[in-house]
């Protein structure tokens, strides 16, 4: 269906195609008033392999849509814009609430999943902040992960350009747990060890192993339609404890969207799972 689309509607066509490709392999929309963005994103790429055109590209992508073409080109699609310590205010909230979370359990290793994590500042973010709060390896445990392959393999290689590592990260938690050479900043292995980083698709893959007593899902739910979101909804739900805790991005809600999640009594801006009738 994609190659007809390409074949008669010339360039709209190619644009088109590769938007049904995005959202079939990550559930993820393209609005119409933002297709510009795909000649954009996807010039630097017709440069690394050497294609000519997006039409081109497009083609190449749909004869072989498992192929690394389609992979660079999903990639290359999706929106890895993230931070360390991005909305810094709402993750020490989060590092609160597992703090208190660990008060009330003290013999349980907690387990945070932090899904949609892009190039892993936000996990590691919050690594670091759970080790200012006295809570290691041993307390907590986290799972980040992303539908990116590139995305994924970058996290685990915890390697920074001096423009990332300056975006929300102060100097002193610089100079604590990153190594600087060259233009390159690296995570020591002490900090990225306490990380699961693995490749995961929120929208056709169950849930990471186990229950949650904390999720973040932050600026992702906002890029799907509303059968797939409330699909996704679904999914973390079934990840989370029965009094699990679900993180969302500014833009993003439960209400109206779930009945699994309602707003958490006890800390302003968090989800709680829902208890079951």
């Amino acid at each position: 269906m994609h190659r007809a689309i390409v074949a008669q509607q010339g360039s709209q066509g190619a644009a088109a195609a590769i938007s049904a490709l995005l959202e079939e392999r990550t559930g993820q929309q393209i609005a119409a008033s933002r297709a510009w963005r795909i000649d954009a994103v996807l010039k630097p790429l017709l440069r690394t392999l050497g294609i000519e055109s997006v039409d081109a590209l497009a083609s190449r992508a749909i004869l072989d849509p498992r192929g690394t073409v389609a992979d660079s080109v999903v990639d290359a699609l999706l929106n890895q814009e993230t931070s360390f310590f991005r909305d810094p205010a709402l993750l020490d909230l989060v590092a609160d609430a597992i703090v208190a979370r660990r008060t009330a359990v003290p013999g349980r290793r907690l387990r945070i999943w932090s899904a949609g994590c892009a190039t892993g500042q936000e996990p590691l973010s919050l690594a670091m902040l759970l080790d200012e709060r006295g809570l290691d390896e041993s307390a907590v445990e986290i799972v980040a992960t992303d539908v990116s392959a590139g995305a994924i393999a970058r996290a685990r290689s915890a390697r920074f350009s001096q423009f990332e590592i300056q975006r929300g990260l102060a100097v002193r938690r610089m100079m604590r747990w990153f190594d600087g050479e060259g233009v390159e900043w690296t995570a020591q292995r002490a900090l990225v060890r306490r990380i699961q980083f693995r490749r995961h698709n929120l929208v056709c893959d169950p849930p990471p192993a186990g229950s949650f007593d904390m999720i973040l899902c932050r600026n992702v739910l906002l890029y799907f339609g509303p059968e797939v979101r409330s699909s996704v909804f679904g999914t973390l739900a079934v990840a989370a404890r029965p009094d699990g805790l679900l993180v969302l991005g500014a833009g993003e809600t439960v209400i109206g969207q779930t009945a699994d999640f309602v707003p958490a009594p006890d800390w302003r801006g968090l989800y709680r799972r829902k208890a079951a009738a």
